[in-house]
């Protein structure tokens, strides 16, 4: 149960991400960290050992300073902990929540899964689940089109097993879904999380394969 200060730190913490992400066109705006936050609670539920301060707060955070969002990941990362410290935010609840977003990212465990938090596996599946289905899809065409990144390329293969320099490196956006997306059914934490994603990615399997056969005609 949260307390009220929790609650108005919740309250506060939306408006701070909002602002922080109000000029973002790439797929990480406040709309997907409402998703992500309401997935968060959901799983939540169903990991009640896991704390709801720090999964929701984890949860309305988690872009903030990536550097996908933001130019200056170090000022970012600054303002954030001044803003937790501003909130009164407990030291070790702010080191918790500091560690998830660290560790959390697709890219970050590339090479090697990283160790997290109860807490931290649950908003991982929450960000790991809205990458799938049909939302998804309309986010990876959306950031591929504001990086200016080819649509699909049937003469460009999938890479697999990346190297982190791999993975920043820009493909198609259709490879995205080979390179990422549809890997992410089986690095599910939860159980919960496991059964949402493993609709999602079916959505996901339908969606390239019909879509292949549109781009070289086969559908006719």
């Amino acid at each position: 149960m949260l307390t009220e200060h929790q609650q108005q730190v919740i309250t506060n913490t939306y408006h701070y991400a909002k602002q922080k992400l109000s000029h973002d066109f790439s797929g990480h705006d406040i709309a997907h960290i409402n998703r992500v936050v309401k997935l968060a609670q959901h799983i939540q539920k169903t990991e009640p050992e896991a704390d709801l301060f720090i999964v929701t707060i984890t949860a309305y955070l988690h872009d903030v300073i990536d550097d996908k969002v933001i130019e200056n990941v170090e000022k970012g990362r600054q303002e954030l902990i001044a803003f937790m410290q501003q909130q009164q935010i407990e030291q070790s609840s702010q080191q918790a929540i500091l560690d998830i977003i660290d560790n959390m990212s697709f890219r970050k465990n590339l090479t090697s899964k990283q160790p997290l938090s109860k807490e931290g596996e649950i908003v991982q599946d929450a960000d790991r689940i809205d990458a799938i289905g049909a939302i998804g899809i309309g986010r990876t065409f959306y950031y591929g089109a504001n990086k200016k990144h080819t649509m699909y390329d049937p003469t460009i293969a999938p890479r697999i097993n990346m190297s982190l320099d791999d993975y920043k490196k820009p493909s198609t956006v259709i490879n995205h879904f080979y390179e990422k997306l549809l890997l992410l059914k089986d690095q599910m934490n939860t159980e919960e999380g496991k059964k949402l994603a493993l609709e999602r990615h079916q959505f996901l399997l339908s969606f390239v394969k019909q879509f292949e056969a549109e781009w070289n005609s086969e559908d006719l």
